[in-house]
């Protein structure tokens, strides 16, 4: 009984990572700038340093899109209280901005949340505010990936900003890690 219960459970997530049709890596191949490490390990901080290559025109969204890209990193990482605390931190500097009620409401969402199942809905709406307004804005430096991720909010698909090419799905975190594709390329 035992061995058919670990045959489904393998077999299910076998199906699981076909479906998005990007395989799960491990930490035997996990590659990453010509080294091996775990799974997950050792990417925080490329990301964070691509944060700092990327610049928007408007500075006040500049701004707050850097707490964006550190909400999307907690989503991958599953991390609840990082990501109300980046959300506290986009809601505060959001203030400033055109239209920022906007942005405040759906925010405040993710900082009401009581589980990263919750944060990663409203999430996704945060998200197609925040890719309207960076190409609004432009950039005068890097570039911004629009990252898509079709299995996201129950199969109905929902996009993200990435500051790399690399797929870290803020959806699904560590359960489907390089779900999605780019969609586009935003750059200065």
């Amino acid at each position: 009984m035992r061995t058919v219960t670990n045959f489904v459970i393998t077999l299910a997530a076998v199906t699981l990572f076909a479906a998005c049709g990007n395989p799960q890596k491990t930490a035997e191949t996990d590659t990453h700038e010509g080294h091996n490490h775990a799974a997950g390990k050792g990417h925080g901080t490329a990301t964070e340093q691509s944060a700092a290559t990327v610049s928007l025109k408007d500075d006040k969204l500049n701004a707050v899109y850097q707490h964006y890209v550190h909400l999307t990193n907690a989503l991958v990482k599953g991390d609840v209280a990082e990501a109300k605390v980046a959300a506290n931190a986009i809601e505060l500097g959001a203030k400033d901005l055109a239209n920022g009620a906007s942005l405040i409401a759906l925010v405040s969402k993710i900082g009401s949340a009581a589980d990263v199942d919750a944060q990663r809905i409203a999430y996704a709406e945060l998200s197609t505010n925040f890719i309207e307004r960076v190409k609004a804005s432009g950039l005068s430096s890097g570039e911004v990936y629009v990252d898509y991720c079709p299995m996201a909010l129950n199969d109905k698909g929902a996009s993200w900003l990435s500051n790399q090419k690399e797929i870290k799905n803020p959806y699904f975190g560590e359960g489907m890690l390089t779900c999605g594709e780019v969609k586009e390329t935003i750059n200065n």
